[in-house]
């Protein structure tokens, strides 16, 4: 099931929520990272301050609401386990599998993923070293 009606929604969240886990995070990063104009930001950030899921306003910082980190932790989580699954079960190269993740991340039920987790055995560590969040489904 997707959280968003719009996977570039889910995508800033998930953006936002790894910039944020190292620092502050601006729209001027989020313009860099994600290679896009300054009115594309400034537009899904309003989106997604009315859907209620950052807060921000004009040349300050960009945070997560509680219920925008849940969900970008959500979507994480599923990337993070389609990663493993693919270096494990699939035996693909660890370099290689980030974009194949995310292109999966959107289409795996919650169902699927928890059973690719399982099937796994509930890895609490990334392909790539990083913490997968734990969360519910």
């Amino acid at each position: 099931m997707r959280f968003l009606a719009n996977e570039s929604l889910e995508d800033y969240l998930t953006t936002i929520y790894r910039m944020q886990n190292s620092g502050e995070v601006r729209s001027k990063q989020l313009v860099e990272y994600l290679q896009v104009s300054k009115s594309s930001v400034s537009e899904m950030l309003n989106k997604l301050s009315n859907l209620k899921l950052v807060t921000h306003s004009r040349y300050s910082l960009v945070k997560l609401t509680k219920k925008g980190e849940l969900i970008a932790k959500k979507i994480v989580f599923k990337h993070r386990v389609i990663e493993m699954f693919l270096v494990k079960m699939l035996k693909q190269n660890r370099k290689s599998v980030h974009e194949e993740a995310h292109k999966l991340e959107h289409a795996f039920s919650d169902e699927s993923i928890k059973r690719i987790y399982t099937l796994i055995g509930r890895p609490t560590i990334g392909a790539h070293g990083e913490n997968i969040p734990i969360v519910k489904l």
